[in-house]
């Protein structure tokens, strides 16, 4: 479904992505884990367009996505929920959620995905008419999250999900990010959670100062000695 050769990223003189190169199959979800400018954040913004690459390609079902505009990779199938959620605060929630079906032409198509929403995530129906900015934590996430969901995306990129939450709201996130993938929504997840983002992921890619330095299988990371040491504290 995707696929990212010999990704590179510069900002300014500084090379934030360092030649990766990884891949997503059609109903997988993959997690990319690291610790804070490792280049996870910067990876995923250069999938969706945010930021331009100095090299390589990124492939989204067999088309390049080098030098597309955001908008343009969104009608495509891909949609981002970007680091600290990036709400409109002084928006309803369902002012919130409209604005992610912005592309869909058709009225009927975004009242249905609407109800798929709110069956999905019902505390959103409930606080329809509420201000964004005055929501919890974990509803402005699922929120986020919903949002992205209104254009119906085939891959969702999921930036630090859990940032900020507690360990309940946390699981609860976690669940919800299933739920997604039992849609047939493939999913990136970006998360210094590690325990959290292998737990979920059925592959995953292990960045450091913007180098690829491990990848395989979730289980084997996850019994992995380094990764185990570095990254879920054991």
């Amino acid at each position: 479904m995707l696929e990212v050769e010999d990704l590179r990223v510069r900002y300014g003189t500084v090379e934030a992505v360092k030649g990766i190169s990884f891949q997503v199959r059609a109903g997988a979800i993959v997690s990319l884990i690291g610790a804070n400018g490792a280049g996870k954040t910067t990876s995923l913004r250069a999938v969706t367009g945010l930021v331009p690459s100095s090299h390589g390609d990124v492939r989204f079902e067999n088309r390049s996505l080098v030098g597309l505009a955001p908008h343009d990779i969104v009608r495509l199938g891909i949609a981002h929920v970007p680091e600290g959620r990036r709400l409109f605060p002084k928006m309803t929630v369902l002012e919130n959620l409209k604005m992610g079906a912005y592309l869909r032409t058709r009225a009927a198509d975004a009242s249905s995905t609407l109800a798929m929403i709110y069956e999905h995530f019902p505390i959103l129906r409930q606080r329809g008419r509420q201000l964004a900015g005055s929501l919890s934590g974990g509803e402005q996430q699922m929120l986020a999250i919903a949002r992205a969901l209104m254009s119906r995306p085939k891959l969702l990129l999921l930036d630090e999900p859990s940032m900020g939450l507690s360990p309940i709201m946390t699981a609860e996130i976690g669940k919800v990010i299933r739920q997604i993938n039992a849609l047939d929504v493939s999913i990136i997840l970006v998360e210094q959670n590690a325990m959290l983002a292998l737990t979920l992921a059925g592959y995953g890619y292990v960045l450091e100062t913007g180098r690829l330095v491990l990848h395989g299988p979730a289980e084997d990371l996850l019994r992995n000695e380094g990764v185990r040491k570095a990254y879920l504290g054991i």
